[in-house]
């Protein structure tokens, strides 16, 4: 993500196909999350499976990255503090997955996701080339910007995209969209309000990598269920702008990684997302959790309401500079 002649690695590279490749399958469900008000009374809980024993001796040094990152774990024990899940969750870092699967994925009835080991291994050293070859962006300490740093904050991101679809699955949420939009939504919802800038910079500097290496856009890409990778490079920096413009607007738009043509609709593009994710969960609060999580939908709403007034007030300026 340098600033090369004005412009960002991300603003030239090429535009391409998504990087998580999820098929498209008929999903089957059984049973129902609960929807009382009063608190969510599923016993599901998400648990992280190492399976080293399925584990190539290859991929062992980047899933040691991860275990000892506890980025999954710390994924899992927000679901479990936060969410009545109505059945169990099973992460399995695994070489041991079903047939065709090459990256993280979540099963269609949302128990069980699948990290393949060299997933893993394919992200540390996209990570690697990134940390040598990339200008290390303000926002990321200079201790964290090396290989395993951006492998597990990338992770973390990407681990929230596949339990977005678990949630989505298993809680049966429902979509005014496609569903790869909702997970990198969750991804972006999650990690903001959680770990802070991050993961999504690290995600945005991995997937801008990536996008490069696909190449020319292929009608596989233009038609994929998910946007292509260099979109959702942008959409991830614009929900982190937006969540505190003041903090961000000049390490992402000033230094040109967030193109000013975006970057105002991004306070109310956050404020719709936190407000949306907040409320889609509410039902299904667990009980020890429901004041903390009302209070957080509730200022979620607030915010939503105030930003979509300042929008309005500002968009005959927006729209006259584009």
């Amino acid at each position: 993500m340098p600033i090369s002649g004005g412009r960002s690695i991300m603003a030239r590279a090429a535009a391409a196909g998504a990087l998580l490749a999820v098929g498209l399958a008929v999903v089957s469900w059984s049973g129902s999350a609960g929807e009382d008000e009063g608190g969510g009374d599923g016993e599901g809980k998400v648990t992280v499976v190492y399976e080293d024993g399925a584990t190539k001796p290859q991929d062992r040094r980047a899933v040691e990255v991860i275990r000892k990152s506890r980025v999954l774990e710390r994924t899992a024990d927000w679901v479990n503090t936060s969410v009545a899940l109505p059945h169990d969750l099973v992460v399995k870092v695994t070489d041991e997955v079903p047939p065709g699967v090459t990256d993280a994925v979540t099963q269609p009835d949302g128990r069980t996701i699948y990290v393949p080991p060299a997933f893993l291994t394919r992200l540390h050293g996209v990570a690697g080339e990134v940390a040598k070859t990339v200008k290390r962006p303000a926002l990321v300490p200079a201790g964290e910007f090396n290989a395993d740093d951006l492998t597990a904050l990338s992770t973390r991101f990407i681990f929230g995209h596949e339990v977005g679809h678990a949630l989505q699955r298993q809680l049966q949420l429902p979509n005014l969209g496609l569903e790869e939009d909702a997970a990198d939504g969750f991804a972006s919802f999650h990690t903001v309000n959680e770990a802070g800038p991050g993961p999504s910079l690290a995600s945005a500097m991995v997937f801008d990598a990536l996008a490069r290496k696909e190449g020319e856009l292929t009608l596989e890409g233009l038609s994929s269920d998910h946007p292509v990778t260099q979109q959702r490079v942008f959409n991830f920096l614009c929900y982190l702008h937006g969540s505190d413009p003041k903090k961000f607007d000049g390490p992402l738009v000033g230094a040109g990684y967030l193109p000013k043509s975006r970057s105002p609709l991004c306070p109310q593009a956050w404020a719709m997302l936190d407000h949306g994710w907040w409320t889609q969960l509410k039902p299904h609060f667990r009980k020890a959790f429901k004041a903390q999580g009302d209070m957080s939908q509730e200022e979620a709403r607030a915010r939503m309401i105030a930003e979509m007034k300042a929008l309005a007030e500002k968009l005959d300026e927006i729209r006259s500079g584009q």
